[in-house]
């Protein structure tokens, strides 16, 4: 069969080197992809929300599935796009997609249905939320409503900080109309972990739990980025916390959206927050986590395929889902000055260290090609992955291969899955 991933990033390279391996798959093409998927894809000219060309690609081509990597085509709509004109494809259509394009929707959701959350308002406009603060409790956490990119949230301590992220995200539009609408939350203190699940309409199966590192620097300073790194399993998402979930979250979730008219087939991300008060939703995302696919794709022992034809039927029950005992650690090699200012389009040396190599990936972000080299084309470049049979040995081998690759400015954390030395 013939397969064609949307996006370009180091989720969609993990995407499609997880559709390599099914015995199904004759042929995967990847729009518009990056340098590193190239090494598995015919790479297509066409940018992610161009939907009626992509689609049009679809049919020329005779794609028989299509699976959508990014956000943003998602929320706007691009499976309706393709449902419409007969085409097979996977993910959340825009009326479902909304869990993640709207996190007031997402909000009230949790609050009609009963299921665990942080405290919040919504807000319009900046006014109504600058009184709220006044009487608000510090810390506090502002949520721009739509997709920026997972930079929206500030963490605000004081009320001078508060006041100041209102007008940044609703008056100065930092995060653009993402900041039409914002979430005022409380602040949750615990662990976060990342559970990714297959949904069907009416069935979830979950995925690894997985733990990412948000902030730019080491110790948990820094801006909010996109994810510096990742590791699975979660040693803090325990055989009680997973009943828990299962029985108040998950399931709750999908159930809800049916409920509201809104059929769920795709994969919904679990952010969870491990309270003292038990696990609770950060938030939900309707597509796999970059770079939390990095870390439990290549754990996936399942064909990718089998799994997806299950979920877009109806048949998700049906189907087995069967990880790896092995772990992951994925270091991402950004380039320095993300998420603000940053230089690209430097070479970059050493890929081909990776190849061959078992228990090894280099998956590509920001990545693209200039005069038959490959050149850094991001803010977060690469995601290098190892896997092995502890957290602890993955962790090492992972920042070991950090070494095999090199450009100019690369910059990393050099505290990825440091909390495994705590579990």
């Amino acid at each position: 069969m013939k397969v064609l991933i949307i996006g370009s990033g180091g989720r969609e390279h993990a995407i499609a080197t997880a559709v390599a391996k099914s015995k199904r798959v004759s042929e995967i093409y990847c729009a518009p992809g990056n340098a590193g998927i190239a090494k598995l894809a015919t790479l297509v000219p066409i940018k992610v929300m161009e939907f009626e060309a992509l689609a049009d690609f679809a049919q020329q081509k005779g794609i028989d599935l299509t699976i959508v990597g990014p956000d943003d085509p998602l929320v706007g709509g691009i499976v309706d796009v393709f449902e419409e004109r007969g085409l097979r494809v996977f993910g959340p259509r825009k009326n479902a997609a909304i869990l993640e394009g709207s996190k007031a929707f997402s909000k009230d959701l949790m609050k009609k249905y009963n299921i665990p959350t942080a405290a919040y308002e919504n807000f319009e406009n900046a006014e109504d939320a600058l009184k709220y603060l006044e009487t608000a409790t510090m810390p506090i956490v502002l949520k721009a409503d739509g997709l920026a990119l997972g930079k929206g949230v500030l963490i605000c301590n004081t009320l001078e900080e508060a006041k100041a992220g209102v007008k940044e995200i609703m008056l100065d539009k930092k995060f653009g109309t993402a900041g039409n609408k914002l979430v005022v939350e409380e602040f949750m203190t615990g662990r976060e972990v990342s559970v990714l699940s297959f949904v069907d309409g009416k069935t979830i199966k979950t995925m690894s739990s997985a733990q990412d590192h948000k902030r730019a620097k080491d110790n948990d300073e820094g801006l909010n980025t996109g994810g510096m790194g990742n590791f699975s399993p979660s040693p803090f998402y325990t055989k009680e916390v997973d009943e828990f979930c299962q029985a108040n979250i998950f399931q709750r979730t999908v159930d809800a959206m049916a409920a509201e008219g809104r059929e769920f087939k795709g994969v919904i991300f679990f952010g969870l927050m491990l309270t003292p008060n038990g696990p609770k939703v950060l938030e939900y995302n309707a597509r796999f986590g970059d770079p939390e696919a990095q870390v439990v794709l290549t754990r996936l022992k399942s064909d990718i395929i089998d799994v997806i034809d299950s979920c877009i039927d109806g048949k998700l029950a049906e189907t087995d889902l069967v990880f790896s005992d092995d772990a992951a650690v994925c270091v991402v090699l950004a380039s320095d000055g993300y998420p603000l200012e940053y230089k690209k389009g430097f070479e970059i040396t050493g890929l081909e260290n990776f190849d061959g190599k078992e228990d090894y990936y280099c998956f590509h972000a920001g990545t693209a090609f200039k005069d038959d080299k490959i050149v850094t084309n991001g803010g977060r470049v690469l995601g290098v992955t190892a896997t092995a049979p502890t957290l602890k040995e993955a962790r090492s081998k992972a920042y070991e291969a950090t070494k095999w690759v090199d450009f100019e400015n690369k910059y990393m954390r050099t505290d990825i899955g440091k909390a495994i030395d705590q579990a």
